[in-house]
């Protein structure tokens, strides 16, 4: 007879643990309904991941301690796994509780704790010392927290000696600025894949597991397709991010600056998907610079959309502004900052939407841009929340193509794409002065992220950048400029990580450094 496991790939929130405990308790009454002898839960599932300084925190230690005692009380007749922090003394362990008959019946303590890029659980836990056997549905079975599976010591201690499969359950959804795809797996010993679940979604799923005269293995079930293309994995990160922060959040919706440019183009088409037209206003602000043809690709791509949008002239603004500082810029050459005045004028009035609507305002800034300091701090960095902050501008491009190439459910005219193809083809313009674009002030696009992209994720010298065929002149320029704008970035919005390393938690910077590269 098979053993029946249930995999709880929730999407929980980090804090909630009252609400994380009775979504745990619930599916496990519906995984018993189904037959099944074991729920498997996520990493931390009572806690939220991560939970960061909450840890620290004596009340959620109590709450934390309340949860597990409620999962031995209530949980229906199965074996119930499920991570949570594990309080003992001043010590806490990153842990996975198997509730057995009213009691916790096992506890696994996560042996390795990844304290890179993103990771700083050892700020947080102390790592368990004991690999940990536990017989369930008569099958001899080892407890293991994430890294554990991923490096070989722990693995080779409970898993491949045995010869058995692996089944393992991911967390799933965003949580302020990670996201985690989930696709929970089930994998027989000789490396076939019986299971996979689909990414971005939510959801209880059910594998078999059988003893035969070959052993144990996993029966072969529903193997969700991966994604085709790193744009398609991006996006589904993109969208999930984005909904989930405004969710979690609770906030009615989103506004965001519509310029005709492809990065409000692109955040607005995740805005939409994430959420629904309904829940999206798009505000079109132009100036005297503002070409009509920006105003025509925005205006079609919110109709196509059925997405409101508003169109507000900022001139009238930005004419008093220029007549108040009249006296104070007398003399002085038109530069910068006339053109940050109007990008400071749109600030302030998506800033006003959003206190007055309570929708959060997206920022629609990419990591390019953000890298260099090619962004109006108190103006287009406004926001609570930057979608697309991780995206270089290549990738801009990349992921609003594929999008392209998708259907709109909800588009008037199905066969148009999403994103205006003129928005796509144009060469970008921050639109601030006559004639202005982007090259004007930066490298092509294309060699410019290439040297981010070694810079930020590579933490390359400038030899060792130049010796890749780069200008050395053009790589000490952008370098500098990278280094020179660390204070505007640590004043950004969160935004959605999906590279190697993400400017935020994953970027710790000096903002006064007397370092120079050579």
């Amino acid at each position: 007879m098979a053993l029946r496991i249930a995999l709880a790939q929730l999407d929980l929130l980090v804090g909630d643990v009252d609400g994380n405990t009775a979504r745990v308790l619930d599916v496990a009454r519906q995984a018993h309904a189904a037959g099944a002898s074991v729920l498997l839960a996520p990493e931390l599932a009572l806690a939220g991941y991560p939970p960061e300084d909450l840890l620290f925190h004596s009340g959620f230690r109590r709450q934390v301690e309340q949860a597990l005692v409620r999962l031995c009380q209530e949980a229906p007749p199965l074996d119930l796994i499920a991570g949570y922090p594990e309080y003992e003394g001043k010590v806490i362990y990153n842990a996975a509780a198997l509730v057995r008959g009213g009691r916790v019946y096992a506890n696994h303590r996560k042996q390795l704790l990844p304290n890179y890029r993103v990771f700083d659980e050892k700020r947080y836990f102390r790592a368990g010392g004991a690999p940990t056997l536990v017989d369930i549905g008569g099958l001899r079975a080892a407890l293991l927290v994430c890294e554990d599976l991923w490096e070989p010591e722990p693995l080779r201690e409970r898993v491949l000696a045995t010869g058995g499969p692996v089944v393992y359950v991911n967390l799933v959804g965003g949580q302020d600025e990670l996201v985690f795809d989930g696709q929970s797996f089930a994998m027989n010993a000789d490396g076939t894949l019986a299971f996979r679940a689909p990414a971005w979604q939510d959801g209880l799923h059910y594998v078999e597991v059988e003893r035969g005269p070959a052993g144990v293995r996993i029966l072969p079930g529903l193997v969700t397709p991966a994604a085709a293309t790193v744009e398609e994995t991006v996006y589904g990160a993109l969208v999930t991010g984005v909904r989930d922060y405004v969710e979690k959040h609770r906030f009615p919706g989103v506004v965001l600056g519509l310029s005709g440019g492809i990065d409000s183009a692109l955040t607005l088409a995740i805005a939409a998907d994430a959420l629904g037209a309904d829940r999206v206003h798009a505000v079109l602000m132009p100036s005297r610079y503002t070409s009509q043809m920006s105003i025509d690709d925005a205006v079609a791509q919110a109709e196509a959309m059925g997405v409101k949008h508003s169109l507000l002239s900022i001139e009238p603004m930005f004419d008093a502004a220029l007549a108040t500082l009249a006296d104070e810029f007398a003399g002085r050459p038109v530069d910068t900052a006339e053109e940050n005045i109007q990008s400071r004028v749109r600030g302030l009035l998506l800033m006003a939407l959003s206190n007055k609507t309570g929708r959060m305002l997206l920022t629609t800034g990419n990591k390019s841009e953000m890298a260099v300091g090619y962004a109006t701090l108190y103006g287009d960095m406004n926001g609570g929340f930057a979608p697309i902050k991780d995206l270089s501008k290549m990738l801009v491009y990349r992921v609003a193509n594929w999008r392209n190439a998708q259907l709109w459910p909800g588009a008037r005219n199905a066969t148009l794409p999403v994103i205006p193809q003129r928005v796509i083809d144009r060469p970008p313009s921050a639109e601030l002065r006559p004639d202005q674009k982007d090259s004007d002030s930066l490298p092509d696009y294309a060699v410019l992220d290439a040297i981010l992209e070694a810079f930020i994720e590579e933490d390359l010298s400038v030899d060792e950048i130049v010796a890749r065929g780069f200008d050395r002149a053009t790589v000490g320029r952008v370098l500098a400029m990278v280094k020179r704008n660390e204070y505007k970035r640590r004043q950004a919005p969160p935004g959605v990580r999906i590279s190697r390393r993400a400017f935020g938690r994953d970027w710790r910077y000096p903002i006064t450094s007397g370092y120079h590269t050579r």
